[in-house]
């Protein structure tokens, strides 16, 4: 917790959990004067506390005295600390202090109190008395020393289903207030009391550089004070000021001065008008958040989770915990579903972190709906930052909250995913967090990104609908009443994954080692900042992906959509799915990837009762099938994990019209097809990384009896054709096969087309419609595979690695290369597909100028 000062980060407490205590911190006897053990025994009905570590005696030093340390002294917060001690087996803080020649009648002070009895206000000063004597007593014998125990104390910080909204009303927040409020906050809401116990602070240490006993006092007050400010600020959030006083300097800020002026003489209108127009810009895009509204938003929300999920699981929280105080937290979750917006920020609240400040569309900013979101912390942005005044406003807005210390959340992707997969980025607001970085870099600003995974979605029928090319409604208060009916169902589980962190100083140090020049300049756009946010998003997105999580539904999908018809024999599902599970617990995607702990068996008993599947009875045996509507959506949740199944799919896609090949074959077609499918899926691996999963992935198969080696072990054979080790291997290679066909598309539009006759935006709109026509002949159920962003995002890759590239008049070149890049396809596609993509495939570009694709909708 107090890392950021050196004395304080060196401390060399790491004592095994289950050590006993020694009788130095063991548990004793209360030693509190009589009435504050009346007082005590008054209050611990009213009290529940949660300790924050659940065993903060694992950091301590038990051959040191402790004492207890305290933002503001408070009867009420004595009686906590005492309790929580008590029931921790701590050392308690109303037991003398012995240290040396000084005696105290209580081992706790607060850095701050408040004088008189009735009418209190706080008293200014600068340390602790108590304090001050502490480190003149180390200072004055060598051989002393004692740890002081910064513990933060937050009262009613996360309301539940069961409390009344009276109680909401005297929650935890920054106001100092007085006793009666106190007394009223720890009656309505003791039983939801945090005690946080942050790493002790050894005072020899603090010493160890010391050049005046003065100095060293006002150095650790002030370390202890901003300290309790980081702790109070990640457990309630910033204090803020009035939203009035934001937006004033917002509009009165340099750049947007400059922009006024601009605007003023562009448009020729008086400059009062430009700045009544800035402060229009700064009153749509600002946030309001207040503390009654989270409360009770939390309130209301426990309940809502309550009847629609089954249960809400969190993985990896306790690094992100770890990692929070002293850091700007940009949150950066996958967007799969509206319910996004409202669940991670409940969850980071429930579990003692403060709600962010949340970019919302404006379309969201609903009459009475816009409102409530502004004060749960949502800022709206436009769709388009076209207009640079608009842009200038925003971008300080951004500036503004980085400055206050506010985290932030907003998705990278820009949108929500209709297919089920992770879009790829753009780079609006991760270029202004940069430029606002470079202009307020007072504390390192860390992303995370965080991975959602739904068993079942409240959008279904909208995203089918517009994959299929209906247009997106807009959001109005008649599709938000329609959509209440959605509420009655239930959707299974959600987990929310945290996944690996990154640090924007070292990201930026790698990108741009002078980086640091350019923060003299607040308005400068370096020519490095492109190439920063373009590694940052694909970093978050890669990350993302390395925590996802694989539930029941996710491994129904990737197994019965694997076949034709999506239908199995019974047997067949559970053993392929068992077969996907152990593959994904033997071959971890990384360490934060969580995989259900429910059989073969249990999961499709579990998809039937959540209407994944249907089941078919017959004589020989029941059929489990997906059918129609159905499908389409369970290829959703394929989605969700394919990047996960990618090295296995490549590995049986090789065997799919070859019962022989080479590891080597194996691995050099593998390096060729990796960039087009790590571009695709965002994967982690280097191409010598993707070479040692795919050798992983070969021994695998070898175990499982799913290919044979021999020679040496350097040529695989798979079974024939009709033994269940083929079929397994088939059912894995065609979850990737559609992604293959599209490359074939793409590349045989190229050659049967020739060089410099299509430019880039034909070649995406002719290989969406020839998708198209394919998935209708043979009736391919999942809308994706004519996606015109996967066409575009595969040409683009093909002319970064200079496999195309564009001419003077704008068209596309290429070489003989690509036509062996045809050749080989031949060892993954079969003759029949081939033949049928070539067949479609238009051969003069009139074919293209006379269709028409619908728009793409965002």
């Amino acid at each position: 917790m107090l890392a950021a000062t050196p004395w304080a980060a060196a401390l060399p407490y790491n004592w095994h959990m289950n050590a006993p205590l020694p009788t130095a911190i063991a548990a004793t006897t209360s030693h509190a004067p009589w009435w504050l053990r009346v007082l005590g025994a008054l209050v611990e009905p009213w009290l529940r506390i949660r300790r924050e570590p659940a065993e903060p005696q694992t950091q301590f030093n038990p051959a040191l005295p402790v004492c207890y340390v305290t933002e503001r002294y408070g009867l009420s917060d004595t009686l906590i600390l005492e309790q929580a001690c008590r029931e921790a087996g701590l050392p308690e803080p109303l037991q003398a202090l012995q240290l040396g020649g000084l005696r105290k009648q209580r081992a706790m002070f607060a850095l701050s109190r408040r004088e008189g009895w009735l009418f209190r206000r706080p008293r200014s000063r600068t340390h602790s008395e108590t304090l001050a004597q502490l480190l003149d007593t180390v200072r004055a014998n060598p051989e002393l020393d004692i740890q002081l125990v910064p513990v933060s104390i937050f009262v009613g910080r996360a309301p539940d289903r069961q409390i009344g909204w009276f109680r909401v009303l005297f929650s935890e927040n920054w106001v100092v207030v007085g006793r009666f409020r106190r007394l009223l906050s720890l009656l309505l809401n003791g039983r939801r009391t945090i005690v946080q116990f942050s790493t002790p602070i050894s005072l020899r240490l603090a010493l160890g550089d010391e050049r005046d006993a003065p100095n060293t006092l006002r150095k650790v007050s002030r370390v202890l004070r901003v300290h309790f400010q980081r702790i109070r600020a990640m457990v309630i959030g910033p204090d803020l000021s009035h939203r009035r006083t934001l937006i004033d300097g917002v509009v009165n800020a340099a750049p947007v001065q400059a922009a006024i002026d601009t605007n003023a003489s562009k448009e020729g209108i008086p400059r009062d008008k430009a700045v009544a127009k800035a402060r229009n810009f700064a009153w749509e895009i600002a946030a309001d958040q207040s503390h009654l509204v989270v409360r009770s938003a939390s309130f209301l929300l426990t309940g809502l989770w309550d009847k629609i999920y089954s249960g809400v699981r969190m993985h990896h929280f306790d690094k992100l915990r770890a990692i929070a105080p002293g850091h700007e937290i940009i949150y950066v979750p996958c967007h799969r579903s509206t319910i996004d917006d409202l669940l991670l920020p409940y969850l980071l609240y429930r579990n003692g972190l403060v709600v962010p400040h949340i970019a919302a569309g404006v379309n969201l900013n609903l009459p009475l709906v816009g409102s409530l979101l502004r004060r749960g912390g949502a800022f709206f942005l436009r769709r388009s930052f076209k207009d640079p005044f608009y842009s200038t406003v925003f971008r300080e807005y951004i500036s503004q909250l980085f400055a206050r210390g506010v985290s932030l959340e907003y998705f990278v992707e820009g949108t929500r995913s209709r297919s089920g997969r992770t879009l790829s980025p753009r780079g609006g607001l991760l270029s202004m967090t940069l430029r606002s970085f470079l202009r307020e870099s007072h504390r390192p600003v860390v992303f995370q990104p965080v991975y959602i995974g739904y068993e079942k979605i409240i959008e279904g029928d909208s995203y089918i609908g517009e994959l299929s090319g209906k247009p997106k409604e807009k959001e109005s208060w008649l599709g938000l009443l329609r959509s209440l009916g959605a509420l009655r169902q239930n959707y299974g589980s959600v987990a929310v994954n945290f996944g690996e962190p990154l640090f924007l100083g070292p990201v930026l140090d790698e990108v741009a080692p002078d980086w640091r020049a350019a923060t003299a300049d607040p308005e400068a756009k370096p020519a490095w900042l492109r190439s920063a946010v373009d590694t940052l998003a694909e970093r978050i997105l890669i990350n993302i992906n390395r925590a996802a999580d694989v539930n029941p539904i996710n491994l129904l999908a990737l197994a019965l959509l694997s076949t034709p018809k999506h239908a199995m024999a019974q047997a067949d599902l559970v053993a392929q799915i068992e077969l996907i599970r152990q593959l994904f617990i033997a071959l971890p995607y990384s360490d934060r990837v969580t995989v259900t702990d429910m059989s073969g068996a249990e999961i499709v008993a579990y998809g039937e009762r959540m209407q994944a599947i249907q089941r078919i009875t017959h004589p020989l045996g029941d059929l489990l099938v997906c059918e129609g509507k159905a499908g389409v959506l369970l290829s959703y949740f394929r989605n969700n994990v394919l990047h996960l199944f990618a090295t296995a799919a490549w590995v049986a896609c090789c065997f799919l019209n070859n019962r022989r090949m080479t590891r080597v074959s194996i691995a050099r077609l593998g390096r060729i097809v990796y960039p087009f499918i790590q571009s695709e899926l965002f994967l982690p691996w280097s191409d010598d990384g993707f070479a040692a999963q795919i050798d992983a992935t070969i021994d695998f198969f070898i175990a499982r009896g799913l290919l044979e080696p021999s020679g040496d072990g350097r040529i695989l054979r798979r079974g024939p054709g009709q033994s269940d080790g083929a079929y397994q291997l088939r059912l894995i290679a065609h979850s990737m096969l559609q992604a293959f066909e599209r490359y074939y598309i793409a590349i045989a539009a190229l050659v049967r087309n020739g060089p410099h006759t299509l430019s880039a935006a034909e070649l995406e709109n002719l290989c969406t419609l020839t998708a198209q026509r394919l998935s209708l002949l043979h009736e391919l159920n999942a809308p994706e595979f004519f996606d015109k962003s996967l066409f575009r995002g595969f040409i683009q890759k093909l002319r970064e690695r200079r496999v195309v590239w564009t001419d003077d008049s704008g068209k596309l070149d290429f070489d003989n290369a690509l036509e062996d890049v045809t050749r080989d396809a031949k060892v993954i596609l079969s003759r029949e597909i081939r033949h049928g993509i070539l067949k479609l495939t238009p051969e003069r570009r009139e074919t293209l100028t006379a269709a028409t694709i619908p728009p793409e909708e965002s």
